[in-house]
């Protein structure tokens, strides 16, 4: 018999109200007391109007079942005192990469973010799939910049970019919330970037991300 992981955490989360005993919550990566349903939706902060934004709806059928390399989901995390990284995840590959920014103001997200996408190869530049955050604003300067098409997600549905999500919670291992993002160094950022490439992936067939990226290269 096998029993899944939504089974185990069921067992655990159900002691208690749903809260995990403390003894238990030492063991979980992410120390999270409230586990919520998969699928289940969340309150997405305040939408921001986009001009001129193409819809997730539109992309190519090679994104959607990561035949091709080169597509991204993207994302701002967040901590204290208005600081925030820009978290990036290759879709086939699942190859992490953490960009240090000044700001979440469009200007300075899309400057960091386009200086980091040109040192791709080109057959890693083929489009950004990102939510609805007002970060994004000035997507078409980063195309313009990039020649990589930003797509965007639905109004409050954070699972269609979920490889992202998925990287962003094991973020949270190295970059608690609460704490102040803006004291960690690219440098760093690139190490902890490097440990989530070098980890195995069930998805990948137990290949990290690094060696899957690096199939597509040679």
């Amino acid at each position: 018999m096998q029993v899944s992981h939504e089974t185990i955490y069921r067992s655990l989360f159900v002691q208690a109200r749903a809260v995990l005993k403390k003894e238990l919550m030492r063991h979980l990566r992410t120390a999270r007391q409230m586990r919520q349903a998969k699928g289940r939706t969340t309150k997405s902060r305040p939408l921001g109007q986009i001009v001129d934004a193409v819809s997730i709806r539109e992309r190519p059928a090679e994104v959607e079942d990561r035949a091709v390399p080169g597509h991204w989901e993207g994302d701002l995390l967040s901590g204290a005192n208005n600081t925030h990284i820009v978290t990036l995840v290759e879709r086939q590959s699942r190859f992490a990469m953490l960009i240090k920014v000044a700001g979440k103001d469009t200007a300075s997200v899309v400057n960091a973010l386009s200086k980091h996408v040109r040192t791709l190869p080109q057959e890693l530049r083929r489009s950004l799939t990102w939510d609805r955050g007002k970060e994004m604003a000035d997507h078409k300067a980063f195309t313009l910049a990039t020649d990589v098409q930003v797509y965007f997600c639905d109004p409050r549905s954070p699972w269609q970019r979920g490889s992202n999500e998925n990287t962003n919670g094991l973020l949270r291992q190295y970059f608690p919330k609460g704490r102040d993002l803006s004291i960690y160094s690219q440098a760093y950022l690139n190490s902890i970037a490097l440990r989530l490439n070098q980890r195995p992936r069930q998805t990948l067939g137990f290949a990290s991300p690094a060696d899957k990226l690096a199939e597509v290269l040679h």
